[in-house]
């Protein structure tokens, strides 16, 4: 304490002698260099701190906290002791890694299931494709015999025709009153003729058949009929026994008689003989849409009705030179093969009067005439028309 006091004591003279003889100027304060980056142009910062307030950045926009990443890691340990693996994976990383397997595992799925359906799709569709076409054969091959049925009963149908025939004649009875319809012809024919032939082979269908067996049906219908007159015809003349026999001449006239219609087609459009009916023929194989009636080259063939001629000439389709009448209310003859054509297209023609003669163009084996009646564009039975 004496010793401190002793050096105030001799302090202070000194002090006040420096201040009798010297004038003490202030320290000189140097200004400091204004940092770069604090610098802005038209204003004056005193100090760093008050250039950049806290809580922001040099721009003056409030500072982002870094949000701090979480990291997984993944270590591989194997069995035989041997370096552990280790993958070290951020957690954005880890969900995006798990997203992408989880669609590519949904992606993997639905293409198998949609595989799996279109395989077995087309199987299916493969088996009824078979199926379906092995049914359609058993039906063509059932349709081929049935016609074939249908066709031989036909052909019986004309041997017991031709057997009843024989019988009138032996006997001396009148000629069936119906066998126009049953196509033997309408006589005055010298010579055997067979020429056949309509539009090129045509596969029969369902339709072709049934209505072939409608017309067997029909005609076994006539044939018993027929035939049960000619027995009861054969008894009278055994009771009368003193009778004269009648003419076993054939039904002949080539248009019907006066009381039928002018438009409605009526009688033969020839003479001759019936070389191919309506319906199937060649064993089934082919359906027929009308009848051939055949004899000698150049024999004149008539028009069955009234109408107007709309086809005269060459057709391409198998009937050579063909004649079309229209005879109004849908109905339609046709006249095919013929060695010439007499009509032209648009001519009034009627009935009886010579359109064309017979001869054997386009699909043919010989010298005939196709006839075919057609209504509404169908084709119909002629038999029932001569």
């Amino acid at each position: 304490m004496a010793k401190n006091e002793e050096q105030k004591i001799s302090s202070e003279p000194e002090q006040a002698e420096v201040t009798d003889k010297t004038t003490v100027m202030p320290p000189v304060q140097l200004p400091k260099e204004k940092p770069a980056e604090d610098a802005v142009e038209g204003d004056k910062v005193s100090s760093p701190e008050q250039a950049v307030p806290d809580g922001q950045d040099k721009d003056g926009k409030t500072a982002k906290k870094k949000k701090k990443q979480t990291f997984y890691t993944i270590k591989l340990i194997p069995d035989d002791d041997g370096d552990t693996k280790s993958v070290r994976l951020s957690a954005r990383m880890l969900k995006f890694g798990l997203a992408s397997v989880a669609a590519g595992a949904l992606l993997f799925v639905g293409a198998f299931s949609y595989s799996v359906y279109s395989t077995f799709a087309n199987q299916n569709g493969a088996s009824e494709i078979r199926e379906l076409r092995q049914v359609n054969n058993i039906q063509q091959e059932q349709l081929l015999q049935l016609s074939k049925k249908a066709n031989a009963l036909q052909d019986e149908i004309d041997q017991l025709t031709q057997l009843e025939n024989d019988l009138r004649r032996m006997s001396g009875a009148s000629p069936a009153q119906n066998t126009q319809d049953d196509g033997s012809g309408d006589g005055s024919v010298s010579g055997q003729h067979d020429g056949q032939g309509g539009p090129y082979p045509q596969a029969p269908s369902l339709d072709n058949v049934s209505e072939t067996l409608d017309n067997v049906e029909k005609s076994i219908q006539k044939r018993r009929e027929s035939l049960l007159a000619l027995q009861q015809e054969l008894k009278d003349q055994q009771e009368a026994m003193g009778l004269p026999s009648s003419a076993g001449s054939m039904p002949g006239s080539l248009i019907g008689g006066s009381g039928a219609s002018t438009t409605t087609p009526t009688g033969w459009p020839a003479r001759g003989e019936v070389s191919s009916p309506y319906g199937l023929r060649w064993n089934g194989s082919d359906f027929h849409p009308g009848i051939d009636i055949a004899n000698d080259m150049g024999t004149p063939i008539v028009a069955t009705a009234d109408g107007t001629v709309v086809t005269a000439g060459w057709n391409s389709g198998g009937y050579g030179n063909m004649v079309d009448i229209d005879h109004g209310n849908g109905i339609m003859t046709r006249y095919g093969h013929a060695m010439q054509v007499v009509v032209s297209v648009g001519q009034h023609v009627r009935r009886g009067q010579i359109i064309a003669y017979m001869g054997s163009t386009g699909f043919s084996t010989g010298p005939h005439v196709h006839y075919e009646v057609r209504i509404n564009g169908q084709t119909v039975n002629p038999i029932s028309y001569l």
